[in-house]
């Protein structure tokens, strides 16, 4: 039958809005390969659904995603990554770390991928340039150079009198070693022991921190890393019980009752990388979006945790910090 012909049999407009119907463009996908859960990184989605949004892309509207959770279980990732490039997404976006975006290039390198991640893009093998992305990848940046050393200098001026500082560190962060190394070196020029601690799953924190607390560490901090991210309200109460000082990276855990934070934002960093997925979804090229790179660095200060852990938040630091929480 031909198509005027099958229009005049369904009768009029009804059969006009049929056909208009089946020659619109299915809504494209975005595949969300994540490292953590959904609700330890809920507030991170919002914000890459905001980037998604200031360019005109909303979730169940005019654009679908599909979520892969590997539930820290590095292992899953592939497996997960092979799934969304079956289902044929238009994007693939990754979340938490190195581990899925390398996951995603090695199941497919056609379809773009954009990643947020707190590692150096070229040491962990994501690309090969900063200003223009090779083959298929590109991405947000949040990984601060020497921001360990910086972040141990703000304990040590919180904390004076402290020996020795520990650094959590996860082993299966790519860039664990180099975050150790840094931490002993700054130690040395500050004057007081950087004790790093490995610790892979949430499991171990409660042992880690009775060992440190019998150790009488001085303070503690949290090497940037996913798992530390996602459990924050779980690090932060045994801070608390063990009444040890602790810096975290990001200032969602000082608003959450941590001591202090420095660090770049995250949420900075997946609003912008749901820009860049939105771009390439019309029409762009990795390659013609180069690698953002952090440029701004918060200090933020819980004053009432400080209080708790009888501490005195010198006046200096206070001035300097970019929002205090009294």
């Amino acid at each position: 039958m031909k198509r005027r012909e099958f229009i005049a049999g369904v009768g009029g407009a009804a059969a006009w809005s049929l056909v208009a119907r089946a020659q619109q463009p299915a809504m494209p996908v975005i595949g969300f390969l994540g490292r953590a859960t959904a609700d330890e990184f809920a507030y991170l989605v919002a914000a890459f659904r905001e980037g998604l949004a200031e360019i005109g892309y909303f979730e169940g509207q005019n654009v679908t995603i599909e979520y892969r959770w590997a539930d820290q279980r590095i292992d899953r990732l592939p497996a997960l990554a092979t799934e969304l490039v079956n289902r044929q997404v238009a994007v693939i976006f990754t979340s938490g770390g190195a581990a899925p975006t390398l996951a995603a290039k090695a199941a497919t390198s056609t379809i773009p991928i954009v990643f947020a991640a707190g590692s150096d893009p070229i040491k962990t093998g994501l690309v090969a340039s900063i200003g223009r992305p090779d083959r298929n990848v590109t991405g947000v940046s949040f990984l601060a150079t020497g921001i360990t050393s910086k972040q141990l200098a703000i304990l040590r001026d919180l904390v004076p009198n402290a020996a020795t500082i520990a650094v959590l560190v996860n082993p299966n962060n790519l860039e664990a070693q180099a975050i150790s190394h840094d931490a002993q070196e700054a130690s040395r020029a500050l004057g007081f022991e950087a004790l790093p601690q490995q610790v892979s799953s949430a499991r171990d924190f409660d042992s880690v921190f009775e060992r440190l607390a019998e150790r009488r560490i001085g303070a503690i901090l949290m090497a940037g890393d996913t798992l530390f991210l996602s459990s924050q309200h779980q690090l932060i109460a045994l801070a608390a019980r063990h009444r040890i000082p602790a810096l975290f990276e990001q200032r969602e855990s000082v608003l959450a009752g941590g001591l202090i934070s420095y660090g770049p934002s995250a949420k900075n960093a997946y609003r912008s990388a749901g820009i860049y997925v939105s771009r390439l979804l019309k029409g762009a090229k990795p390659s013609e979006l180069p690698i953002q790179l952090p440029t701004k660095y918060d200090l933020v200060i819980n004053l009432k945790t400080a209080k708790a852990l009888g501490l005195n938040v010198p006046n200096s630091m206070q001035l300097l910090a970019d929002e205090v929480i009294e």
